[in-house]
């Protein structure tokens, strides 16, 4: 075999190798961009159950202080408008997290919920027959689970995002990132005017 030959042969399969290990890398990296997504959205998941959970919970809870505090009709209506609120965005699609503006929309919404029922509890410290009738104490300690599981998935799906955020962000990964259509994540934000979870200890 003549040099020349043998250059090309030489040539020819290092651009073979060259060409799978580029092939390799790429969809290496984008095999773990769509597992990061995925763990995005499966905690997305989790993080709407515990809404969901709390959602549930407000009609009896409601009820049952407007038993005992029916004259406090201000706040109930506010906890049921706002709980209609976070109703018309609770059963979302993934699709909210490609899109800021109703990430935020959502957690406004939850935000408000979590706020009016903070005022409905802080109303029933005026009702000491209301605060030792045993379902209301029930849903008490329902609801602070609630909370505590917000709190929660809301910790771990932001984790999740930043996992997913650096991933697609950092080079060379951001290349394929940006051709293959990964967008950055939103994250969830201190409420500015609660920067706690709504308290429901008596």
């Amino acid at each position: 075999m003549k040099n020349g030959s043998r250059n090309l042969l030489f040539a020819g399969i290092g651009f073979i190798v060259l060409v799978v290990i580029i092939v390799s890398f790429c969809s290496g990296n984008y095999n773990k961009m769509v597992q990061a997504e995925e763990s995005v959205e499966a905690q997305w998941g989790q993080v709407q159950n515990v809404y969901q959970r709390r959602f549930d919970l407000i009609p009896n809870l409601v009820a049952t202080v407007r038993g005992y505090a029916a004259h406090e009709s201000g706040v109930l209506t506010q906890v049921t408008e706002a709980r209609a609120k976070a109703g018309g965005v609770m059963n979302i699609s993934d699709e909210v997290l490609n899109d800021p503006e109703a990430f935020s929309r959502f957690q406004q919404a939850q935000n408000e919920l979590g706020s009016a029922l903070q005022r409905l509890l802080v109303v029933t410290e005026n009702y000491p027959d209301l605060k030792a009738n045993e379902n209301f104490m029930a849903l008490q300690d329902q609801l602070e689970g609630s909370e505590n599981r917000i709190a929660v998935e809301r910790r771990r799906f932001n984790e999740a995002v930043r996992e997913y955020n650096s991933m697609i962000r950092m080079f060379p990964a951001s290349i394929i990132a940006s051709i293959s259509g990964f967008d950055q994540k939103a994250y969830f934000a201190a409420d500015e005017s609660a920067q706690t979870a709504p308290r429901v200890e008596f």
